[in-house]
């Protein structure tokens, strides 16, 4: 729900992908500024961000990709205003994965959810199994914003999340915002 009257906006945003697409190391390299190989978790991470004289409360919703968890879902993603749908642009699999829960999100998400898709491990160029132009092409057919991104060094990171942050604001009072943040404060809750 949003708040635009005191200067407060929240907005979930949650993040959809195979296990080992890459999904936590994008948000904790996004919320934390931090790499850390071989990790599986799911986490919750809250986001203020200061935009101009509003504060932008993100709810970061990661979680692990395994089937065992797709049941779950509907759930995860219910009341998004936006989604991240990872892939290893190394594994085609991945990529067939990522465009069944784009289907999925549009069939049983938010309407008006905006979404991304983030070709992850985009440095593993001599193992590309995903073209770019496919990816593109998809990404154009189906309305999403697109991007390769790389969370060890932080190539694009940054930027998918800010490009999924487009001024949209839908029937059910959720926000985003499409401007860079002056300051940023974050917490987080994780299991693993």
């Amino acid at each position: 729900m949003a708040t635009t009257g005191n200067k407060n906006i929240n907005a979930k945003l949650v993040l959809l992908g195979d296990v080992g697409a890459g999904k936590s190391s994008l948000v904790l390299r996004f919320v934390k500024g931090q790499f850390i190989e071989f990790q599986v978790w799911c986490c919750l991470f809250l986001t203020n961000l200061a935009v101009n004289d509003e504060t932008v409360k993100f709810e970061v919703w990661d979680i692990a990709g395994q089937e065992r968890y797709h049941s779950l879902a509907p759930m995860y993603y219910r009341g998004a205003a936006a989604a991240i749908i990872v892939y290893d642009i190394t594994n085609q699999a991945s990529f067939e994965r990522a465009k069944k829960l784009v289907q999925e999100l549009k069939a049983q998400g938010n309407p008006n959810i905006v979404m991304a898709l983030a070709g992850n491990k985009a440095d593993l160029l001599d193992m590309r199994k995903v073209a770019v132009e496919e990816a593109q092409a998809y990404a154009q057919e189906n309305g999403l914003f697109f991007m390769e991104t790389y969370a060890k060094t932080a190539t694009n990171v940054n930027d998918v999340f800010y490009e999924i942050v487009q001024p949209v604001q839908n029937p059910s009072g959720m926000v985003l915002m499409d401007n860079r943040p002056a300051e940023r404060v974050t917490s987080a809750s994780c299991c693993s």
